[in-house]
């Protein structure tokens, strides 16, 4: 038997949920993990039609059995059942993400229905969380479900007739098809095309049997996310295989673990472009939560240090665990304190909280206030500010129920801050939060939030490396650059001695520190240097960070230098490219105070408008404001000519490690020699953070070797034969999938470096060499778009304007939809608003185009042309040019229609066949079917109804069409392009 998706990993996931083996219909004895609960059932099986989402038999007995008031009467079972249905469909009037938040209110118990006595409201329940036992747990494989289309998803577990989890399995034993595709197809297709399946949604997972991810609906692919086990001693050298995707799968799926996910790790909150989304927790975020509150529940240790790295969601880790710690009945309704020390902390994490729709969320604006409500006994979620508790009275409240959450914990030492705040609340449980591991000089932190009983003094370990390898943030690498503006070594350290730890300073400090050293502030702000790094940020940022889409971030030695830089910037950029962060002073100038002062409320608005990706704001300047704190996953470039180390230092660069579209690093651009010596700059013990930053001379390095491994594919091919011919012998040098794979595997690889040395001089050698081996691959890349989706990407923004430089791109039209039939025309005559005239005019003028070389089409098109002159010049009324504009209308739908018929006959491969044997000359690859073929393929797929009269779907069109031209080298013949761009927009 040969392996594939259903028989290798599809069967698999089924026999490691149910015990159920579906390749020899057997039942495993084994019950080492729970297959008891989960129970098979094939499609089948299953009591529902076709176009039903959820097992309503199942259902009912489920409502019967949990709800006292419906086991009286049944029949009010149906009710309920219906406003569930009503749910189901108004996913098209609502989306999916308001759906699925309507539906988790009624799976989370949280709504009610008047069936008590006198029509008493009360809950009702479709799932026990207490007793899984009382719930029916189903797991079935490829059921058929219609709706708007019919579509087949591999696996779907159902939890009392509702269909909680889908799952797409691939092949495990193509190296080009990943659990990515799968994510595709659940997150692009089936989410949109069986949308009702995916309203009452916990979670969908994807694997090739080799690695499992998972994520929410809506959430993009790069954002989904592995599931680990806790405390798995191999997890950083993960083995791959089925053996382990099982465990995780199992632990994942674990009925358990899946209602925790539900009831408390389950976030609908609103982004920056006012969407509603929906957040799941990445496993390090459950398992550290669940430490938290299992530690709490205890009650036998009464703190906790967790260490997760820079920019793997310590904020929603707070989110959870408060939620989960507020729902806990055994806690008897506990008091939650969120501490932060800086203000954008504050505001970050208030944002996170109010964003998410928390419920009984109070923030304070000064200790007199904070201390009320705890000595009120308040029992809510309350955030506030570390300093607060300088001024704190000891044993201001005793309860020990109380949980406090300190974020950036090893800050917080400082004035004995941990020590009063364990005074004012002795019963209380600390946990402390960071994103830097704690050095181990730092007595402090360890005494405050370090329990004797963990293990290296951390209750919760994610290090930089795990957080890489599973794509939770983002790879650093640093240039060095312009050695001749670096600040002497012994300068810096002699104007720093007076000043314990540069992570202390502010703003104001910053400036005391420059005043104090004159000849390093000179030297530092110097014109010349300045105009010098500015011009040098002006080109890199050019070629390497604005074709990208991305945005930057210079970190200044002051805040004067902040304006320096700003006036200097403004020399090469619009004014509006770059805004100063700064804070004012009691000592500026009133005029320094007016130019430069932002508050909170202009903040918060900068911030969002260099989050926009469509807005003008390329670039923030700063010096010690927004370098924690600050989340921005656009920003992937730090320009730094600021000494800073340590904490600060790291908090700093991870600014830029965030996940973001197209993406693949954070870069570091150190003016400042920062980084000469990288071991003195990151001050920790830990071996994990010794690696965190990757110097681009290491990758300069790898270039060679990774060229030649790409390059060894095509032995024997001659790269020097352009055109066809050419092409056709680089791609039977790797003829078969297996060899195509290993290659896109090794120009990945390369690409990956290309983008990120580009446009460094030490690819110039091997331009051409990267732009044949650019072209061979986009030529054999499938014309499927959800096949191979890890090797076969989309290539990168240098490596795209290498091969297309000399590309005649068609020109792009905005077509608006509108719909053009008899009714329409009817009610712009009877109603002749002046909108209504406007956009018919519009439309018809984008029909006679779309049949431009048809000679009806052209004669109606002279018609409405005279016309509209007849009406600019006044020689009909308003009222004749609609009656006349109503006619014409209707006559261009009756041409439309006669041109319908006519073309039933002729099928659009037929057409594309025609039209390139007309046009074949001795220049043109005599493999006409084959070209016909690919762009059928390719255009299949990107087409859509309607897509001819949508700027998106025409623009999608010509693209994919220019695409298959590549491949033969006819790109160039533009008669050719819009030629066949007429037949496709004809025929398809």
């Amino acid at each position: 038997m040969s392996f594939n998706e259903l028989n290798s990993v599809e069967n698999y996931i089924i026999k490691q949920l149910t015990g159920v083996n579906l390749n020899t219909n057997e039942v495993s004895e084994d019950s080492t993990s729970y297959p008891r609960f989960w129970k098979y059932k094939s499609s089948q099986e299953l009591q529902r039609s076709v176009n039903e989402v959820l097992i309503e038999s199942k259902l009912k007995e489920a409502l019967i059995r949990l709800n006292p008031e419906i086991t009286q009467n049944p029949d009010l079972a149906d009710e309920v059942i219906y406003k569930l249905r009503a749910i189901l469909i108004s996913v098209h009037q609502v989306g999916l993400v308001r759906a699925n938040e309507e539906f988790f209110q009624w799976l989370q118990g949280d709504k009610t229905m008047p069936f008590g006595e006198n029509n008493r409201h009360v809950p009702i329940r479709l799932i026990d969380f207490e007793e899984l036992k009382n719930n029916s747990f189903i797991a079935t494989s490829q059921l058929r479900i219609h709706h708007r289309e019919t579509k087949i998803p591999d696996i779907v577990l159902f939890i009392n007739g509702i269909p909680v989890v889908i799952g797409e399995a691939k092949t495990p034993i193509r190296p080009s098809v990943s659990w990515l595709d799968g994510a595709y197809e659940v997150h692009d297709i089936y989410e949109n095309s069986i949308s009702q399946l995916f309203v009452p949604n916990i979670l969908s997972f994807a694997t090739e049997g080799k690695e499992l991810y998972y994520g929410a609906i809506r959430t993009p692919l790069e954002f989904w996310a592995p599931w680990r086990l806790e405390n798995d001693e191999d997890a950083i050298a993960k083995r791959l295989g089925l053996g382990e995707i099982g465990k995780e799968l199992s632990d994942l799926m674990h009925p358990r673990r899946l209602l925790d996910i539900l009831l408390n790790f389950s976030l609908f909150t609103t982004n920056n472009k006012k969407q509603r989304i929906k957040i799941i927790p990445r496993f390090q975020q459950y398992e550290g939560a669940n430490k938290i509150v299992e530690r709490v529940k205890e009650g036998k240790i009464k703190k906790g240090l967790i260490w997760h790295f820079q920019g793997s969601g310590k904020s929603l880790l707070m989110v959870f665990a408060a939620q989960k710690l507020r729902r806990e009945k055994d806690l008897k309704s506990p008091t939650v304190i969120v501490l932060v020390d800086r203000t954008d902390l504050d505001t970050q994490i208030t944002g996170t909280f109010n964003a998410a729709d928390i419920a009984n969320v109070e923030t304070t604006d000064n200790i007199k206030q904070l201390q009320k409500l705890l000595e009120n006994d308040t029992r809510k979620i309350i955030i506030s500010m570390i300093f607060k508790f300088r001024d704190a009275k000891p044993n201001m409240n005793t309860r020990d129920n109380i949980i406090v959450l300190v974020d950036e914990a090893h800050r917080t030492q400082e004035g004995d801050l941990g020590r009063q705040m364990r005074a004012a609340l002795p019963n209380a449980f600390l946990f402390g939060l960071t994103g830097t591991p704690v050095n181990k000089a730092d007595k402090n932190t360890f005494w405050a939030f370090g329990a004797e009983e963990d293990k290296g003094g951390y209750m919760s370990r994610y290090t930089f490396h795990d957080s890489i390898r599973d794509n939770a943030t983002l790879p650093l690498h640093f240039e060095p650059r312009l050695v001749d503006v670096h600040v002497d070594k012994e300068t810096i350290d002699k104007a720093f001695e007076e000043f314990r730890e540069s992570s202390a300073l502010t703003d104001e400090e910053a400036d005391a520190l420059n005043k104090k050293s004159a000849k390093m502030s000179a030297f530092l702000k110097s014109p010349e240097r300045v105009d010098k790094i500015v011009k040098d940020i002006a080109i890199h940022f050019k070629e390497k960070v604005e074709p990208h889409g991305f945005k930057a971030m210079i970190v200044t030695p002051d805040r004067y230098a902040c304006v320096q830089y700003k006036e200097e910037l403004d020399k090469y950029f619009p004014v509006d490219a770059s805004r100063v962060v700064i804070s004012t002073s009691a000592n500026d100038t009133l005029e320094f105070k007016q130019k430069w002062a932002v508050d909170k409320g202009q903040q918060e608005k900068i911030v969002d408008e260099f989050n926009d990706p469509l807005g003008d704001l390329q670039f923030i300047i700063v010096t010690a404001k927004l370098l924690t704190g600050f989340d921005a996953p656009i920003l992937q470039t730090m320009y730094l000519d600021k000494s800073i180390k340590d904490h600060t230092l790291l908090q700093a660069i991870c600014r830029t490690n965030r996940l973001y579209k197209g993406k693949s690093f954070g870069r570091i651009v150190d003016y400042f020699g920062v980084f000469d010596d990288a071991a003195k700059a990151l001050q920790f013990d830990e071996e994990s953070i010794k690696t965190v930053i990757t110097n681009l001379s290491e990758l300069r390095e790898k270039l060679p070797d990774a060229m030649k491994d790409t390059l060894s594919h095509f032995e024997g091919v001659d790269r020097a034969i352009g055109g066809f011919e050419g092409l056709e012998l680089a791609q039977n040098a790797i003829g078969d999938n297996k060899k195509k794979d290993a290659f896109a595997s090794d120009y990945k690889f390369l690409s990956k470096l290309w983008e990120s040395l580009s446009p460094d001089n030490v690819l110039n050698s091997y331009q051409e060499d990267y732009k044949w081996l650019s072209q061979v691959f986009e030529s054999v890349r499938p014309a499927s778009d959800n096949i191979g989706k890890l090797l076969w990407f989309s290539l990168g923004a240098q490596t795209t304007k290498l091969i297309h430089d000399n590309i005649h791109v068609g020109e792009v039209h905005q077509l608006e939809e509108f719909r053009l039939d008899a009714d329409i025309i009817e009610d712009i005559f009877n109603n002749p608003d002046p909108q209504s005239v406007k956009k018919l005019e519009k439309i018809l003028i984008k029909r006679f185009k779309k049949f431009a070389g048809n000679p009806k089409f052209k004669s109606l098109s002279e018609r409405l042309e005279d016309l509209r002159n007849q009406a600019e010049q006044g020689l009909i009324t308003s009222i004749e040019f609609i009656k006349e504009l109503c006619k014409l209308a209707k006559q261009t739908v009756e041409a439309e229609k006669e041109l319908e018929e006519l073309l039933i006959e002729r099928t659009p491969k037929a057409a594309l066949t025609e039209l390139f044997l007309e046009l074949k000359t001795d220049q043109t690859p005599a493999v006409v079917e084959r070209i016909v073929e690919d762009i059928d393929a390719i255009v299949r797929i990107v087409r859509f109804p309607g897509w001819q009269v949508t700027s998106s779907g025409e623009r999608e069109v010509q693209k994919s069409l220019r695409k298959a031209l590549l491949k033969y080298k006819l790109h160039k013949d533009q008669i050719l392009f819009e030629r066949a761009c007429a037949y496709i927009k004809e025929y398809y």
